[in-house]
């Protein structure tokens, strides 16, 4: 067993200099020394912190100076115990950590972590494997292929589509989309891998306004170019499929269809079998590319399983396994069909890459993703995965989706306030309507609340401008809140409103006492 085979640990004092880390093993000096008093620290003060998490405040006000007068410093000149120096360490940045894994953190789309997924991504620490190939660590590799197949499973996608875990939905961008352009040059008649993409003719995008900016940073990475993108009206925050026909029908050639599987401002969903249909018919060929950052758990349930119908036509699927999945950070995955086109836009060739033993086999995964070196990811979404069972995450989904459902409904019987569009999923986007405000001032308004909100200290949530006007955003995605948080986040947005009316915001709030 792996256990046995480890050097134990005499869990001694660990020695005051720094230094005796780094000695050659000698009789009487344990190299291991400094682990178990580090560790035992270590999981102390997370202990610690994620009991805290139901009554600790949510957000932390400290500034930027604030945080450089407790952690900037000039390097030390000798060192400390492993524990003493992580002890320090949360001793002074304690005022600036967030409590984003708690369950009262609404704010952007930002998910917890499960018990399970939080060990392992801890023994993935320890192991400290390099997920880089079979030849370093066929562990690692193995998990990554296991659960890249039990994702495809839960989610319903053709088991013949390859990929890799990613640290998120923005190199699940890169990825992805690197794919197409490798594609879309092969149809184009060059190798855009090879010779890159000056002097060749331009790969159009096509997408709707509200494609998440992820996307278009990897379409400028890419050097596809962000003027290569053309914005198709959304209303309602779902493509124009009418414009979206129009716009294929313009192009030539071949193009790139970006597709949203909820949209992050109010969870919107493009309709995925639709723009499917479209891209099938285009006569130059077009890949359908999916934004499932958070969207793609749809899948996981019947409720909202037609949400993402036809999302196992998309040429690649990008999403996120660190929101809904609530694996800590940073943990994404990709999946692509055409495996030739993926292949062909990372794969490289070295002596120092390159198989030892006269077999053909690519004993690395740097032909999936532009890494090379890669954290073992696959173990927290791995243990995620076995902790929860596809029943499991059905229900960590549907928990979700109650407590917006509950949210969303309260938004709409209470007085000065509004939802500013549906919300078929888990965001619920909604504004403070004061009596007697002009838009300009409601906006204010808006704007004022979000950031009381945040000083607040009971709630995050996060604002944005929907169609031209100030809103805010609740996201539920943490496996742990309930009810009673939920209830908690309505006491805080009918509070601040009340608060800002009587500071003289609002002539009439018409939000009701509680």
């Amino acid at each position: 067993m792996l256990t046995a085979e480890l050097p134990q640990t005499r869990f001694a004092d660990p020695p005051v200099d720094g230094l005796r880390l780094l000695d050659r093993p000698r009789p009487g000096v344990d190299p291991f020394d400094g682990f178990g008093p580090a560790l035992q620290r270590a999981h102390a003060l997370a202990a610690a912190y994620i009991e805290s998490l139901p009554t600790r405040p949510v957000s932390r006000q400290a500034t930027p100076a604030a945080m450089a007068a407790a952690l900037a410093e000039p390097l030390p000149e000798s060192g400390v115990a492993p524990d003493a120096a992580v002890a320090e360490w949360l001793g002074r940045a304690e005022p600036g950590i967030v409590a984003s894994s708690g369950p009262r953190f609404f704010g952007w789309v930002i998910g917890g972590t499960t018990p399970a997924a939080l060990a392992g991504d801890w023994l993935a620490a320890a192991l400290n494997q390099c997920a880089a190939g079979w030849a370093v660590s066929p562990a690692a590799i193995q998990t990554e292929l296991t659960v890249l197949g039990w994702l495809k499973e839960l989610f319903g996608l053709p088991a013949d589509r390859v990929g890799a875990l990613t640290s998120g939905t923005s190199m699940s961008h890169l990825v992805g989309l690197a794919a197409a352009r490798q594609w879309a040059s092969g149809r184009l008649g060059f190798d855009a891998a090879r010779d890159g993409l000056a002097g060749h003719p331009p790969i159009p995008v096509l997408a709707s306004t509200e494609i998440h900016v992820s996307a278009v940073k990897a379409l400028a990475i890419l050097g596809i170019g962000r003027s290569s993108l053309q914005k198709l009206p959304a209303p309602g925050g779902s493509v124009d499929l009418d414009a979206l026909a129009a716009a294929l029908a313009a192009i030539d050639g071949p193009a790139i269809v970006v597709a949203n599987a909820g949209e992050v401002n109010t969870g919107a969903f493009d309709d995925i079998a639709a723009m499917a249909d479209l891209c099938a018919r285009h006569p130059g060929g077009a890949w359908l590319h999916v934004d499932g950052a958070f969207g793609l758990f749809a899948a996981a349930s019947p409720q909202t399983a037609r949400l993402v119908r036809g999302v196992e036509r998309a040429d690649s699927v990008a999403a996120d396994a660190h929101k809904w999945l609530n694996v800590p950070y940073d943990s994404g995955f990709v999946l692509v069909r055409d495996a030739e086109a993926l292949r062909a836009a990372f794969a490289v060739a070295a002596a120092y890459i390159a198989p030892q033993d006269g077999t053909v086999w690519d004993p690395f995964r740097q032909s999936h993703t532009p890494e090379l070196a890669r954290r073992f990811r696959g173990l927290p979404v791995w243990c995620a995965l076995k902790a929860l069972g596809r029943t499991g995450v059905q229900a960590l989904v549907e928990r979700c989706l109650g407590n917006a459902a509950a949210f969303a409904g309260w938004v709409e019987a209470e007085p000065g306030l509004e939802l500013v569009a549906p919300a078929p999923l888990n965001i619920v986007c909604f504004r403070y309507a004061p009596a007697g405000l002009d838009p300009e001032a409601t906006d204010a308004f808006n704007r004022a609340a979000v950031t009381a909100l945040q000083a607040d200290g009971r709630v995050v949530v996060s604002g944005t401008n929907w169609r031209g006007r100030e809103a805010v955003r609740a996201a539920f995605d943490n496996w742990a809140t309930g009810p009673a948080d939920v209830a908690i986040l309505e006491r805080a947005v009918a509070d601040v409103g009340r608060r800002l009316v009587a500071d003289g915001r609002a002539g009439g709030s018409g939000l009701a006492a509680r």
